[in-house]
């Protein structure tokens, strides 16, 4: 059953978007994605000053990415309730607050609460942003918007150990949380300025039962794929994931019956939204698994130092920035069908090549592919990023974007949990088959990556069952093709 729109919801602003409104919503999007992953480096830090094993400090970590995951179905509700820019002025003021109170924690549980609420606030910033940016993008210019907020999912990953580090080694690890003050001050001023004042609809009401099922699916879910990827997976990790996968079914059997549905599911309807939940959702996490294998393989398998993994590391960030400026005109000239087929393709090779890399491979040779893996992630990022809203009517769009965003966290953890999970595989049968004395350690790490490699050609699937012109009016602004004029009359 379909959900029905407010009237100042359903239509977006019509004319030109505003790039520096999506540079302001990119810019906050990357706080939040650093943030995710920026602690990794600091932990043994954190440790040493709060007195505690290393490995407690990782839950700060787990309670920030499942409280942004967990909070998005909610954020999305209250865009639509009270109107996106207070929402999302919100967001920036609590992420602000929130880091602040993790630089002044003095222990674990002050340090955990405090990026439960710095999570609370990302949980706002990222779907409620991009919700901002679309509802005034006109679709032939939906490529050039999603440009902007696709790059801080690609640098942030390959970025935070560097900047981790570098805060951590040169002033401390208060510093991580310290550098957001000034940026989260200048967001929220130019949010004021730039973020449209669009009213929201007090009469919306919000659909309990869908929220807790969704919530505690999420939830649930990621708990499992946070336990898989550590060293103890066992019955709980399997019991996370079967309860997660239980409740997101109900939430959905649920919502089809609803009058007033936590969110319009017809969204699956459109084809190209769909690929992307399947397709995209695979494509997603065989990439999110490269930037956690790759440092790994580096240190453990080749023997080299964390700051010489951590810049050859980099050569990815190198290979992101260097092919944007041609992603928009690649998907202009061939359209989004080839690319998708031609960007998980090409990943599927470099991830294959990356099996073959040893501790002897010359380090031109590995920047080299590197710098490629990183353009071919690129590519399918902004073309996977546009294609999913290319046919999402206006009444939709909340909906989907929310469906989006709990995709895309859920397919990062999977994909850091996967790559954890395929090396003690690997790792295991390599004390079964062998002496470990006489081992290669990089072999699992190799394994690992062909094993990528072919899941990574598991996301071509859908991308090769869409049609020939999918997209074409994000894609193609201008005259539809015959075929796709037909199609339309008839429907």
């Amino acid at each position: 059953m379909q959900m029905k729109a407010s009237p100042r919801s359903a239509v977006p602003a019509e004319g030109s978007w505003s790039p520096r409104l999506a540079l302001l919503v990119a810019a906050t999007f990357f706080m939040e994605f650093l943030d995710g992953t920026v602690l990794t480096t600091a932990i043994p830090s954190i440790a040493a000053d709060f007195s505690v094993p290393a490995a407690d400090v990782n839950i700060t970590m787990t309670a920030y990415l499942m409280t942004v995951a967990m909070g998005i179905p909610l954020s999305s509700w209250l865009a639509e309730r009270i109107g996106a820019r207070r929402v999302f002025c919100l967001a920036i003021a609590v992420f602000t607050a929130a880091s602040l109170l993790c630089a002044l924690s003095q222990d674990l549980t002050m340090l955990t609460l405090s990026r439960v609420l710095q999570g609370a606030g990302g949980a706002m910033m990222v779907p409620v942003g991009t919700l901002v940016v679309l509802r005034g993008t006109p679709k032939k210019d939906l490529l050039r918007a999603t440009a902007f907020l696709v790059w801080p999912g690609l640098l942030a990953p390959v970025l935070a150990p560097l900047v981790g580090g570098a805060l951590t080694t040169y002033l401390s690890w208060h510093w991580i949380f310290l550098v957001n003050l000034p940026l989260g001050l200048a967001a929220f001023v130019a949010a004021l300025r730039l973020v449209p004042a669009v009213g929201g609809d007090t009469t919306r009401r919000l659909d309990w039962l869908g929220l807790t099922l969704t919530t505690l699916g999420v939830g649930s879910l990621l708990l499992g794929l946070e336990l898989i990827g550590g060293r103890d997976a066992g019955l709980l990790a399997a019991a996370g994931i079967t309860a997660g996968v239980l409740f997101l079914t109900a939430a959905v059997a649920w919502m089809r019956r609803t009058s007033t549905p936590l969110f319009n599911l017809s969204v699956f309807g459109a084809r190209t939204f769909r690929a992307t939940a399947t397709g995209g959702f695979v494509y997603r996490l065989t990439i999110s698994a490269v930037p956690f294998l790759l440092p790994l393989m580096f240190q453990t398998g080749f023997g080299w130092d964390p700051l010489r993994a951590g810049a050859m590391v980099s050569a990815v960030f190198v290979g992101n920035i260097g092919i944007k400026p041609a992603t928009t005109p690649l998907i202009r000239r061939f359209g989004f069908k080839p690319v998708l087929v031609f960007a998980s393709l090409a990943s599927a090779a470099t991830f294959a090549l990356c099996a073959l890399l040893d501790a002897g491979t010359p380090e031109p040779l590995i920047v080299a592919l590197l710098v490629a893996s990183g353009a071919f992630r690129s590519i399918g990022f902004s073309a996977y990023a546009s294609v999913q809203y290319a046919d999402v009517v206006p009444a939709q769009l909340p909906s989907a974007n929310a469906v989006s965003a709990t995709l895309v966290q859920l397919a990062t953890a999977a994909g850091i949990a996967v790559g954890a999970l395929l090396l003690r595989v690997f790792e295991s049968g390599s004390r079964v088959l062998a002496d470990p004395a006489a081992g290669d350690p990089a072999a699992p790490y190799r394994a690992a990556f062909a094993a990528i490699a072919v899941l990574m050609l598991l996301s071509t699937l859908d991308s090769l069952a869409l049609p020939r012109h999918a997209g074409a009016e994000v894609s193609r602004p201008g005259p539809a093709p015959a075929a796709e004029r037909r199609r339309r009359r008839r429907a």
